[in-house]
């Protein structure tokens, strides 16, 4: 199973080159797609989800070309946009019932099946009587992964799902997550590098509609290992240009000092100490052009 992306670019009418000569290919599991905001993320999902055109490349599932096949793809498709809309004063039980008609499964009995077996991978069969509108942020972006396996996809595509949850929320939607991603596969995109680092072995990092880097989390950090440096400064002191002393990010100790982290092949001065590296100095080290 392997989704193969070759060559896409997309340019809207406005100017933005929203996609640049985009090359992955993502097999089964979970697939992260790290990326700051306006970096490209929702333009390529919309365009792998068949919701836009692009003005050049293809896309082919195994061997389906699904750019030419939109109709037989969407059928194997479950797309999680960033902000989805419900009638909210329906339950999620009726909801589900609805939306598995709308997919095609005729039979009552095949339906209930089907939505009992996703209000329970879910972790929402217990509220299934109650009323959308009443449920908390994580609760509905659970109840769109529900929706969206009703069809069993084998590609699912989730744009920043984990925005706005809180810490509890977070980790009941990752978990779910993470449990559907072991047969199919997952596209997560995201701006969070914990998001990434807890649940995805495959990533991507994209900035202005380019691919900086494609590698496992593991092969990440050893990238970068033995290169990431700390040490205290002023803050005036990392407003320098980044070519002169490479920070790749910095924050304020429990005394209230300014911790910097600095990419470099040696310290890069006297006070600093090697550190160990995380996934979010690889993610910083590839948007400032550190690592190539």
């Amino acid at each position: 199973m392997e989704l193969a992306i070759q060559q896409i670019e997309k340019k809207y009418p406005n100017g933005v080159k929203a996609l640049d000569g985009i090359n992955l290919q993502i097999g089964k599991g979970m697939f992260g797609l790290l990326g700051p905001n306006g970096a490209g993320k929702s333009s390529l999902m919309r365009t792998i989800a068949t919701l836009q055109e692009p003005d050049k490349g293809t896309i082919h599932f195994d061997e389906m070309d699904i750019l030419q096949q939109q109709f037989a793809f969407r059928k194997m498709l479950g797309y999680l946009p960033q902000e989805f809309g419900v009638y909210p004063h329906s339950s999620a039980e009726d909801l589900l019932n609805y939306f598995a008609r709308l997919k095609g499964i005729s039979a009552k009995k095949d339906r209930n099946r089907m939505v009992a077996y996703v209000l329970e991978i879910t972790n929402l069969y217990d509220d299934r009587k109650k009323q959308v509108i009443g449920y908390s942020g994580g609760m509905k972006q659970r109840f769109g992964i529900a929706q969206l396996l009703l069809n069993q996809p084998k590609v699912l595509i989730v744009d920043e799902p984990t925005a706005g949850l809180d810490p509890a929320e977070r980790t009941h939607f990752l978990n779910v997550i993470r449990r559907i991603g072991h047969d199919n596969i997952v596209i997560f995109s995201t701006h969070i590098v914990e998001d990434i680092r807890d649940i995805c072995h495959s990533v991507a990092i994209m900035n202005k509609g380019k691919i900086l880097q494609h590698t496992t989390t593991e092969e990440a950090l050893k990238k970068i290992e033995g290169k990431v440096w700390a040490g205290y400064m002023l803050p005036e002191e990392t407003e320098q240009p980044k070519s002169a002393l490479r920070i790749i990010s910095n924050s304020y100790d429990t005394s209230n000092q300014l911790v910097a982290r600095v990419y470099g092949e040696s310290a890069p001065g006297a006070g600093f100490q090697q550190v160990p590296a995380d996934l979010e100095d690889y993610y910083f080290s590839c948007l400032y052009g550190f690592l190539q």
